[in-house]
């Protein structure tokens, strides 16, 4: 499937071709004023809707405002996030949710970021007020969670958890999605930090949810998802300081059960408890075993990274790839 090239010079990415990704799941509610919203701001462009196994009318009415509808039926966003990014060929992502939320007379200037600037990810910040029209846990458990990302890659990771954002064509068909539900936005995050890509921010507004309209996330249930996929991501993109942090927890606890038993040697020569003494000794083993294993794969990662690398840069930049209009 290939996205439709914009021709109108009055639209970013003249001579591109776009794509507006909308993954849904029961949006009957709200997927025609998006759908007519985005063709209406990206007028050449063309609205992918993936419906993820709708009870409502979703795939019939995105259909009959003019999207192309397709289906995925493994359940999780995840996973229609990685079938979106298999299926559809395009120079500009725009990827978006379903729920109206999001300001589609936005989109122009995320795709402008991309093909103007260069960047490989340009993503629509919420604006600091948005905790107003959304639950309170989901505000803070997002602050919580991209500040812990930020330190971990040492670079500002914003509001990693937003549903809009516009990417590359090398960022799209780079980037090896393991995850299936709401996580995926933290995988996408990841994903760029790790290679250091280009990327921007825009704060754009953020409304609440027309009447009738339902969440699907969770507070708890998304919130504890996403956050073991942070532990697994940093354990599989920083293995030597997660397994460095492991291994000194061990030794801390090793030093506080030895030093009694030091102390007590060096004034009676004795050992009182040789439980506590081999004990002791078994996690000192096992803070040396933590420690090389975090090495090994430390040399793994960065030759995974490498090849990573290599298939981000095989592919042609934002600003490589605009055509020249023809006159």
């Amino acid at each position: 499937m290939t996205a439709t090239p914009l021709d109108d010079p009055t639209v970013p990415g003249r001579g591109l071709e776009i794509a507006v990704l909308v993954p849904c799941f029961n949006e009957a509610v709200t997927i025609e004023t998006v759908v007519l919203g985005f063709r209406d701001s990206l007028p050449t462009a063309t609205v992918y809707v993936y419906d993820n196994n709708s009870s409502d009318d979703t795939a019939r009415i995105a259909e009959a405002a003019g999207a192309v509808v397709r289906t995925e039926t493994r359940q999780g966003k995840g996973y229609v996030v990685r079938r979106m990014f298999a299926d559809v060929e395009a120079d500009v992502y725009v990827l978006v949710d379903g729920d109206d939320t999001y300001d589609a007379a936005a989109a122009p200037l995320l795709v402008a970021k991309v093909i103007e600037e260069g960047f490989d990810v340009a993503n629509g910040s919420r604006r600091s007020d948005y905790t107003g029209t959304s639950r309170r846990g989901h505000a803070m458990g997002n602050t919580l969670i991209a500040g812990t990302v930020s330190r971990m890659f040492r670079r500002p990771a914003g509001d990693m958890l937003s549903g809009y954002k516009a990417f590359s064509r090398r960022f799209v068909k780079s980037f090896p999605v393991s995850s299936s539900g709401f996580e995926v936005e933290t995988e996408l995050t990841v994903h760029a930090l790790d290679l250091e890509m280009p990327m921007t921010e825009v704060e754009l507004p953020y409304r609440e949810r027309p009447e009738g309209s339902e969440s699907k996330l969770s507070t708890f249930g998304d919130g504890f998802r996403i956050s073991a996929t942070i532990a697994r991501l940093y354990r599989l993109e920083r293995p030597l300081a997660f397994f460095s942090i492991i291994a000194a927890v061990i030794l801390a606890v090793a030093v506080v059960l030895g030093v009694p038993l030091v102390l007590t040697y060096t004034h009676t020569h004795l050992v009182p408890r040789f439980p506590t003494a081999f004990l002791v000794v078994g996690l000192l083993i096992v803070t040396c075993l933590s420690f090389v294993s975090g090495l090994v794969l430390d040399t793994v990662t960065r030759g995974r990274r490498e090849a990573k690398m290599m298939r981000y840069l095989a592919i042609p930049s934002p600003l490589a790839s605009r055509r020249t209009p023809p006159r």
